[in-house]
């Protein structure tokens, strides 16, 4: 057991003042809850037995700030054991203006200190710096996470200073010029190949009537340094030879492989120009799609294995959005699972995967994230992420998987499981009465057919969006009549309706997944209270398949109509047939 902490000093105890108690007792559980979390990218311990040199201080905040920030807790052993803080530090007001004065530029800290039993341990909160930060002495570092998942604090190398720029938003690669290369030296096929793809991807067509020059500055793909033309790295991507590539963007590559098993069927690995290396892997991809047909209404909708614009929108951002600066490929692989799509380069700035879905949209080379939007390869709202997810769902198959992303890679999978039908019949139908079906109702349809049975905070955390907007959606669905809402207030639950079920033939499952009319559930109590002679809430709960506020307003309405009579209180209450 941790020992009970106490509020930091400064702050005068009045014990019976319930104001400052509230935050005492909140203030120990943070405090408590992050040393028993343990180490890690975003928290360090220090031992303080022998008086933390200020040095090591400094490079302790040094590194938290530049990697993504975090708390530093000084007194607290690598173990987690409390061992307290050497005499010198027990003042913190001077921590600060000391961590301030020996970083460059100053790293603003907050620092609390907090009484546990008869030792104290100093919670130094480091922001995360948008600039690089050194100490007083030149001393750049940053932490990762080793093997066994500890962290440590290493070199901050100057090839590494571009990732994390680019990463947070504060220079763009792509739009760097490379002096080196002339102009002349690109391809003019793959500028044809450029212009093709405008017409072909409904790109801006007003692109098309500019002549090469002016296309090149439009696009930014060659700019102009001391009167001469210079391509950037977005005009190399696009317009350079294999042999430019191969030679001034070493870190370019992209690997199609299809497996089988164990079995290698394909393994292509290119260094083309990127349209040309996305146009030759599209080939690959479709000859690997296979369809059949359903027919809704007059109709026959074809369903494929992998939906090709789903496809599309993952393999594009994979090429652009990945970190140039990291060697590895664009890695697309089909094997018995399904289609993985991964990247080098974690997730940008403010992009997680808990609002992969809401985020706004960003990416690590914006002016060739630019030029592949004006040119109509990819979805120019930005909101690609949406296609991806549409894609999978609409069929009836599992959500696409971004799990297995980390801070160096994104990866995505789609896997190639037997659509669902129905659900897809009841996309159709539906989007054709209501016009359209937008991306928070899809995916609330697929858990639900999934789940059957989910509250509006489960659906929230799917949708990622607060759960005053997702009421809103399910509100529409129900009046739709594609959902039916059980139950009220925070307690209240959703089902596909009747009609949903009864238009696939599962009627005996809708019974099972929405439950019981009210005046079953409470025939189903009384017979219970006859059988048992009482009942609690929480059988209640289970035997009606409530929450148990739902079966607490359940046990109130029996009561107030005479029925029953409770007996006892809170946890010690129960209910018995009225005499």
């Amino acid at each position: 057991m941790m020992p009970i902490i106490t509020s930091p000093p400064g702050v005068e105890r009045t014990t019976n003042t319930t104001a400052f108690r509230k935050v005492e007792l909140k203030m120990d559980h943070e405090l408590e809850k992050l040393i028993r979390q343990g180490e890690g990218l975003t928290l360090e311990f220090k031992s303080d037995l022998k008086c933390l040199p200020d040095r090591d201080l400094i490079v302790a905040a040094v590194s938290l700030a530049n990697t993504e920030g975090g708390d530093l807790l000084l007194g607290v052993e690598d173990d987690g054991t409390v061992s307290g803080l050497h005499p010198n530090h027990l003042n913190v007001t001077g921590l600060p203006a000391l961590i301030a004065n020996r970083t460059n530029p100053a790293i603003p800290v907050r620092v609390q200190r907090y009484d546990i039993g008869e030792k104290s341990v100093a919670r130094i909160s480091v922001p995360k710096s948008r600039q690089l930060v050194s100490t007083s002495d030149g001393l750049l570092v940053r932490r990762r996470l080793k093997l066994d998942g500890t962290p440590e604090a290493v070199p901050f190398f100057p090839h590494e200073f571009i990732q994390r720029q680019s990463s947070m938003g504060l220079v763009d690669p792509s739009a760097m010029i490379l002096e080196e290369i002339d102009v002349h030296q690109l391809d003019p096929l793959q500028r044809l190949r450029l212009r093709n793809a405008v017409d072909k991807y409904h790109g801006e067509q007003t692109l098309l009537a500019l002549t090469d020059d002016e296309l090149d500055g439009a696009l930014g793909l060659c700019r102009e340094t001391n009167g001469v033309r210079h391509p950037t790295i977005a005009g190399l991507l696009l317009l350079g030879t294999e042999k430019l590539l191969r030679q001034h963007l070493p870190a370019y590559e992209v690997a199609f492989q299809v497996l089988k098993g164990t079995d290698i069927k394909v393994n292509e690995f290119y260094r083309k120009p990127l349209l040309e290396t996305f146009e030759e892997i599209e080939i690959l991809f479709k000859a690997r799609v296979e369809e059949e047909e359903i027919q809704v209404g007059l109709f026959r909708v074809p369903v494929p294995n992998f939906d090709r614009r789903a496809f599309r929108e993952a393999l594009v951002n994979a090429l652009v959005h990945r970190d140039f600066s990291r060697l590895g490929a664009v890695h697309v692989k089909i094997d018995n699972d399904g289609l993985s799509i991964s990247n080098p380069g974690g997730f940008v700035e403010g992009v997680s995967l808990d609002n992969l879905l809401v985020a706004d949209p960003r990416s690590r080379n914006p002016l060739l994230a630019d030029v592949i939007k004006r040119i109509g390869l990819a979805e120019r709202t930005g909101r690609g992420i949406d296609r991806i997810f549409e894609g999978t769902l609409r069929y009836g198959r599992p959500a696409p998987d971004y799990s297995l992303s980390n801070e160096f890679t994104v990866s995505v999978q789609m896997v190639d499981t037997a659509p669902d039908l129905d659900f897809l019949k009841m996309i159709i139908e539906q989007a054709d009465t209501l016009g359209s079906m937008p991306i928070d109702s899809l995916i609330i349809l697929s858990r639900l057919r999934e789940e059957r049975r989910l509250a509006t905070a489960a659906l929230a955390r799917s949708v990622q969006k607060p759960e005053a907007n997702v009421r809103a959606t399910l509100e529409k669905l129900v009046e739709s009549g594609i959902l039916e809402p059980h139950g009220s207030g925070r307690g209240r639950e959703y089902t596909l309706s009747a009609a949903m079920y009864r238009k696939s033939g599962k009627k005996a499952e809708y019974i099972r997944q929405a439950g019981f009319a009210p005046i079953q559930q409470e025939q189903m109590v009384l017979n219970y209270i006859d059988k048992h002679g009482s009942i609690r809430r929480s059988e209640v709960a289970e035997l009606c398949r409530l929450s148990v506020s739902q079966a607490y307003h359940l046990l109130k309405k029996l009561q107030h109509e005479g029925h029953i009579v409770q007996t006892g209180n809170r946890r010690h209450a129960f209910y018995a047939r009225k005499v």
